[in-house]
């Protein structure tokens, strides 16, 4: 399975382990995480959110971590469970799967040399915890499952763009927190925006 980890009844599993209704349990029935879907960085040229339903979202989730199918070679997350109850999401692909990042988002980029082409290069772009499982380490327990992840599966290096400060907008929240990557062997190698920094761990 190659990123499983077990810490005090906490088991992180790359998400074609989990069930589609695990992801749904996640996500929740309304908020922000519910309406995204994880699709705010998988938007293709001239898609926009309004262009097409929540229910389109979902099946492309459902597609992109080929959930309920442990057998399939492909997925691009990872799921956290708590005593048998799913309980955190974690986005960990190749860089490059992340058309909206590459194409409309400066933070990854702004005054540095990075190639865009560079499938060697993996991110973390979304980091997600049910409210009733919060401030038990499932934040950390998925980011550092991610460097595994990737290692495992050829990355030569691995990124975050967490925020500085938790005092924001809930939904800023989904990219995580800079002393979660800290805490997980990331250095910060730019500081783009007052609010978001570049985090980064090289294999």
């Amino acid at each position: 399975m190659g990123s499983d980890t077990d810490d005090g009844g906490m088991v992180v599993l790359p998400a074609n382990y989990a069930a589609c209704e695990d992801l749904e349990a996640i996500f929740g029935a309304r908020g922000p995480a519910r309406n995204c879907q994880c699709q705010r960085y998988k938007l293709q040229p001239r898609e926009s959110f309004a262009s097409f339903p929540i229910e389109e979202r979902t099946h492309r989730l459902r597609r992109q971590v080929s959930c309920g199918q442990p057998k399939s070679e492909s997925t691009s997350g990872l799921v956290a469970n708590l005593d048998g109850e799913p309980g955190g999401w974690c986005a960990v692909e190749q860089r490059t799967a992340y058309a909206g990042l590459v194409r409309n988002c400066r933070v990854p980029w702004l005054d540095r040399a990075e190639d865009k082409a560079d499938h060697t290069v993996w991110a973390v772009t979304c980091i997600f915890v049910r409210a009733e499982f919060r401030r038990r380490g499932v934040s950390q327990a998925l980011v550092s499952a991610a460097v595994d992840f990737a290692r495992q599966r050829g990355a030569r290096a691995l990124e975050g763009y967490p925020i500085i400060t938790t005092d924001v907008l809930s939904e800023e929240l989904h990219v995580g927190i800079r002393s979660v990557f800290a805490a997980a062997g990331f250095t910060e190698v730019s500081a783009p925006t007052l609010r978001r920094v570049v985090m980064r761990i090289d294999f």
